[in-house]
């Protein structure tokens, strides 16, 4: 079986382990799905993420254990020749949103997530990509190419006539709106003009590529082993050892989704952190990419859909142009959950190489990274009150199943007199593109109403804070409410604002 995943971190998975059966084929892959003990676990309803699926359904097959049992008969010839385009498969992962709670909450952190998107790559690769998902996962590459999916995503959500159009041929729900596209995207914020920390030759704003390392150059501060060259160098720096770099440098990830629907978050973000005496750069392409003039993207929507190769190339780009950050150890911090996430998580299991394991360990949340900053007495900027009030704040699934929900806590009391609550709910149910698929907008909901939506209603004059953009989107259609991401509350609490 070939994988589009790399599984070798399972590869002594079971050995001394009261496993429950590594399937017969499936190499690592089935050892991933081994962990599983079947303890039922996910079966239950205790506070926390995990399941969303079985938390709305009551069905026990819609759960991780569940989806086990299905896989482990497929890995072992059940489900005949070509079990992975087999409907009792599909059938079992259809409503796994992806959460990465079980990674978290289950005794043996089965990642069902990842699970799930060699299921859907291995799916894809037997009967095809659908359109719908084709067009969701290059989005990124879509928003940059035809400036009239802009307009298009705005006459869809006002016609209701385009929106049955648009379900019937493409199964996007004509009862959801469509997150719609800022009129003018974030390209770069003005509070750092002329700012290049990493003094690298700049080609129409876009910094030119540093030449890649030798074997004498290495990614000391990020925990790579001296000496230990990066993979997919090319030629090499000579005379290189360390770059020159300040202390105080920070890289600004504009995902796609803060750069092309809410670009307000992105400057909030770097607004706040220039404050704060920070030299902020906003992650740019290199001059020599295919596509110069398209923004980066951590391929976070085609890992959600299956299209590993597509993710892959995305994160290539990315790494390329990081590469003379990840030598410097110039911390990378960004604004979506899934993207950053994605970064620290998925990445290491795409055979990236090394770059991958820097990144993984130099790339923070906003949160995280004032957080640590604080923690480290280098975070020193001082916030005023904000007018009286609780907030409710509702975390993104990601952030639950890493533990990051302590570094928002942690920023949010920086604010004088702050009140605010966390709300005690699972997966929001959006869930990136699943929410407003037409066969599962209802079950999305259901997601909804079992907690978060409730809590909201509970609090009708209550703030609302979400760092998740499907987070927000659900909240926007489900509420009738305009959450807020914390860039944007922490900029509100500045004593004096830089112009951006």
């Amino acid at each position: 079986m070939k994988h589009f995943l790399d599984w070798s971190a399972y590869e002594t998975a079971g050995q001394g382990d009261a496993y429950a059966g590594i399937p017969a084929t499936g190499g690592d892959f089935a050892k991933a799905v081994a962990v599983c003990i079947g303890d039922k676990q996910c079966q239950r309803k205790p506070k926390g993420v995990m399941c969303p699926s079985f938390r709305a359904t009551d069905d026990p097959a819609h759960s991780p254990g569940g989806r086990v049992k299905v896989l482990k008969a497929a890995l072992n010839g059940e489900l005949g020749d070509d079990a992975f385009a087999d409907a009792r498969l599909a059938a079992a992962m259809e409503l796994c949103v992806g959460c990465k709670g079980c990674k978290r909450e289950c005794a043996n952190q089965v990642d069902m997530a990842a699970i799930k998107i060699e299921y859907q790559a291995q799916r894809n690769a037997r009967l095809g990509v659908s359109l719908r998902d084709r067009l969701v996962a290059a989005l990124p590459q879509q928003l940059h190419r035809f400036r009239m999916l802009r307009n298009l995503i705005r006459w869809r959500n006002r016609a209701p006539w385009l929106a049955r159009l648009g379900e019937t041929f493409l199964g996007i729900s004509a009862k959801r709106k469509l997150p719609e596209p800022a009129a003018v995207p974030y390209i770069n914020s003005g509070c750092s003009t002329g700012s290049n920390p990493l003094q690298l030759p700049l080609v129409r704003g876009r910094a030119e590529p540093a030449p890649p390392l030798t074997a004498e150059g290495s990614l000391r501060s990020s925990g790579v082993p001296t000496g230990v060259p990066l993979a997919g160098a090319r030629g090499g720096w000579e005379g290189f050892s360390s770059p020159s770099t300040n202390d105080r440098d920070v890289i600004l990830f504009a995902d796609t989704f803060a750069a092309h629907f809410e670009p307000e978050i992105a400057h909030a973000a770097h607004q706040v952190l220039t404050a704060a005496g920070y030299n902020v750069t906003t992650l740019q392409t290199l001059a020599n990419d295919a596509e110069p003039e398209r923004a980066l993207c951590c391929g976070r929507t085609y890992l959600s859909l299956g299209q590993v190769d597509a993710a892959r190339r995305e994160a290539r780009r990315m790494h390329n142009a990081l590469l003379p950050a990840l030598v410097a150890g110039t911390p990378i911090v960004g604004l979506e959950p899934s993207c950053i996430l994605s970064l620290r998580d998925d990445h290491l299991k795409l055979g990236l190489g090394e770059e991958a394991v820097a990144l993984s360990e130099q790339v923070y949340l906003f949160e995280e990274f004032i957080a640590r900053e604080h923690d480290r007495k280098r975070f020193t900027l001082e916030f005023k009150a904000l007018p009286q009030g609780k907030t409710l704040v509702h975390g993104h699934c990601h952030q639950k199943a890493v533990g990051a929900m302590k570094s928002l806590r942690k920023v949010l009391r920086l604010i004088p007199g702050f009140e605010f609550e966390f709300i005690e709910a699972s997966c929001c149910g959006m869930a990136g593109s699943f929410g407003v698929e037409a066969e599962h907008a209802a079950i999305s909901m259901q997601m909804a109403e079992l907690d978060l939506l409730p809590a909201l209603r509970a609090a009708p004059d209550a703030t609302i804070l979400a760092n998740g953009f499907s987070c927000r989107h659900q909240i926007r259609e489900g509420a009738d409410r305009k959450p807020l991401h914390v860039a944007l509350l922490l900029r509100d609490a500045l004593k004096e604002t830089t112009p951006c």
